[in-house]
């Protein structure tokens, strides 16, 4: 069944610009959610997504409320939510598989809902700019395409990617919003930024930089954070990037080099450092294969319940 808007299937083989014109509700939706100030949300409560990981929670989770992600210059952070479950994914998208991980964010929303309820299946998109190699619109189109091809009604909601969500200084662009949340309770999204993005954060940055798929990270049953086991090899040339000065990094290790919060290369620098430091994670890591599981405490912070410590 196809992706649709206000109920009619969305042609895909016109401009992402007359969908826009035919459906001009999505550009005062994006307009209002880019007048918005990003949020600061803080570590209570929340579970961070990087890039290639998903999580899917519903509202009846007591350790989670919030789902977000940023750090997103040409990738798109995605949430599906079923209006009758609530059970809502958040994912952040980079283009490597949209098709397979769009299959697989379907199935783990619908995993948590009852197919016999009412509800419908609403996917917000967010993200990417018109960035000069056109790799956000690509993602953009992607997107949309793989959400078409499901075997169940997907509505679009909101659609604020790409052109809509460009801004131009000094003839250089840059997105408008690098960040998102979604209130699993009150399905509210909101632009947002996270001064904690772990536990865990250079060995799952790591993990997206070797390669990876796109990763589960939730247990939503058990209420867990599950990271790994993940294997990889000596990561190519490290040292030689190591030592490479912040524009070498920056030139040669973004999609948008110009665009990149301010963060970036020290964020790089971190996750380079790591994986030098393990070239084997099957030995230094992940020696009992097992993945390493948080849990949240009392006060709402994720704590290592078992497994082998880094």
């Amino acid at each position: 069944m196809p992706l649709l808007v206000n109920g009619a299937r969305v042609d895909l083989a016109r401009p992402t610009g007359d969908m826009i014109r035919a459906h001009p509700h999505l550009e005062e939706k994006a307009k209002l959610l880019r007048s918005q100030p990003a949020q600061t949300v803080e570590p209570k409560g929340l579970l961070y997504v990087q890039q290639r990981e998903f999580a899917v929670t519903t509202p009846k989770d007591g350790s989670v409320s919030i789902l977000g992600s940023d750090d997103a210059t040409t990738c798109h952070i995605v949430v599906l939510r079923h209006t009758g479950s609530g059970a809502t994914c958040l994912t952040h998208c980079d283009g490597s598989d949209t098709e397979a991980e769009v299959s697989l964010i379907m199935s783990s929303v619908k995993s948590l809902s009852d197919s016999t309820g009412c509800g419908r299946l609403e996917v917000h998109l967010v993200g990417g700019f018109n960035d000069d190699r056109q790799l956000s619109q690509k993602l953009t189109n992607q997107l949309l395409r793989a959400f078409d091809l499901q075997p169940d009604d997907v509505h679009l909601v909101t659609f604020c990617v790409t052109e809509l969500n460009d801004r131009e200084e000094r003839d250089i662009h840059f997105p408008i919003i690098y960040g998102i949340a979604v209130n699993v309770k009150t399905a509210e999204i909101f632009p947002a930024t996270f001064p904690e993005k772990g536990p865990d954060e250079d060995l799952r940055s790591a993990h997206v930089l070797t390669g990876a798929p796109l990763t589960n990270i939730y247990d939503a049953q058990t209420e867990q954070l599950r990271i790994g086991p993940y294997f990889w090899g000596p990561f190519p040339h490290v040292d030689f990037w190591l030592e490479q000065d912040d524009a070498q990094i920056l030139q040669n290790l973004s999609t948008s080099p110009l665009a990149e919060p301010p963060h970036f290369v020290s964020h790089i620098r971190s996750t380079l450092t790591f994986l030098k430091a393990h070239p084997f994670p099957s030995r230094s890591l992940f020696p009992d294969r097992k993945p390493r599981i948080y849990k949240k405490n009392q006060e709402g912070l994720w704590e290592q319940v078992c497994s082998h410590k880094i």
